[in-house]
């Protein structure tokens, strides 16, 4: 009888239901996700880049300026935005030691009113 009650509850073990809800262990990999693939969701980009993007050079290196004055006020224009802010050298070219002598001659050109402090206002 031992062997009997013990029986009918191996097969009650294995037919318990095994939640599929958040558990800590993770199965193996799933399947793609919906809209991936090569590309992103957009799929594969046809034609490559759009343009070419030439590698930016410092205009003062090339054109061999020695010093920047700040009274060169058309210079200067160049790189300040028209909100008046200094434009990163990421998007100028300019190389480092350029660029701080640029920012510092714009500073001493808008503290004597050479050039504007803000851009427009709206």
């Amino acid at each position: 009888m031992a062997e009997e009650s013990k029986a009918p509850s191996a097969p009650a073990e294995s037919a318990a239901p095994v939640s599929e809800g958040r558990s800590s262990h993770r199965p193996g990999p799933r399947g793609p996700r919906p809209g991936g693939g090569p590309g992103g969701p957009g799929g594969p980009r046809e034609g490559g880049r759009k343009y070419f993007r030439r590698k930016k050079v410092c205009k003062f290196c090339v054109e061999k300026i020695e010093s920047i004055n700040y009274k060169d006020v058309r210079l200067l224009a160049q790189f300040v935005a028209e909100s008046g802010k200094i434009v990163p050298r990421r998007l100028t070219g300019v190389c480092t030691p350029h660029q701080r002598r640029l920012s510092g001659a714009i500073k001493q050109a808008r503290n004597i009113a050479l050039l504007p402090f803000a851009g427009r206002a709206n």
